[in-house]
């Protein structure tokens, strides 16, 4: 099962951590947000990964390079210039980094990436994104409904405390409680390959030209995920984030 990271946005929110690196360079508990969400994938046994690269995306391929060349131990022969890496834990992963323009949008990184994906069910996600949903649940479900696609609904924490009155008193006060009802899309998405029908070129959106049109025509399920979910749009998030894996509190490392 191929996975696609879309890994090319700028990350304007971020602005203050993505001037020198794209977003999903971002460090959570020192390792990159890519890399958690790729051991997530990888636990469930999805260990080939397609990352949709654009802005900085010089970066990610050095930290791909040097995350195989110098983990672990590592022995130079200064006579022959070999390099020989020891003691290593390296991850058993096949990750292809494919450029796919720097002003391109989500739906046109995917749509480059058809050469390798048109033959087969595959699964797509954001660069910017962790959670705890069962993949190998997710994957059962859209297999079980014959549709092109399935998004993962979730519900997004809420920002900030909330208010129940009686008159001019506060009844009840509920920190930072789930958004009300409202489910989104989450990413951790799965397709078929008709996918392509649905989108045109690099302006092509995932989200406006394809789900949107895909859900008209009835070929587009949710998987819904009442459990935890959270993207890191903001630096606040990000340091949220931070302060739950130095706790070892965090919900999204499913793997030991």
């Amino acid at each position: 099962m191929k996975v696609v990271i879309l890994a090319g946005g700028l990350g304007t929110r971020l602005a203050e951590e993505t001037e020198i690196r794209p977003k999903p360079m971002v460090e959570i508990g020192g390792r990159p947000i890519l890399w958690h969400i790729m051991k997530q994938y990888a636990h469930f046994d999805f260990t080939e990964f397609y990352i949709a690269l654009g802005y900085k995306g010089e970066v990610i391929k050095r930290y791909f390079h040097d995350f195989y060349r110098l983990n672990g131990n590592l022995t130079i022969d200064f006579a022959t210039g070999q390099f020989e890496s020891e003691d290593s834990d390296i991850e058993s992963w096949r990750v292809h980094l494919i450029e796919t323009g720097a002003e391109t949008n989500t739906g046109g990184r995917v749509k480059r990436l058809e050469p390798w994906l048109r033959n087969e069910t595959f699964m797509v996600t954001y660069g910017d994104g962790v959670s705890n949903v069962d993949l190998g649940s997710l994957l059962r479900f859209h297999r079980s409904h014959g549709r092109i696609a399935t998004v993962t609904a979730v519900r997004p924490p809420a920002r900030f405390g909330g208010l129940i009155f009686d008159g001019d008193l506060v009844s009840q006060f509920t920190e930072k409680p789930q958004a009300g009802e409202g489910w989104i899309n989450g990413g951790f998405l799965v397709f078929e390959p008709q996918l392509f029908d649905y989108l045109d070129g690099d302006g092509s959106s995932l989200e406006a030209d394809a789900l949107e049109r895909l859900s008209a025509d009835r070929q587009l399920v949710a998987f819904r995920h009442s459990d935890f979910w959270q993207c890191m749009d903001t630096l606040r998030d990000k340091r949220q984030l931070d302060v739950l894996w130095q706790k070892g509190q965090a919900p999204w490392k499913v793997w030991q």
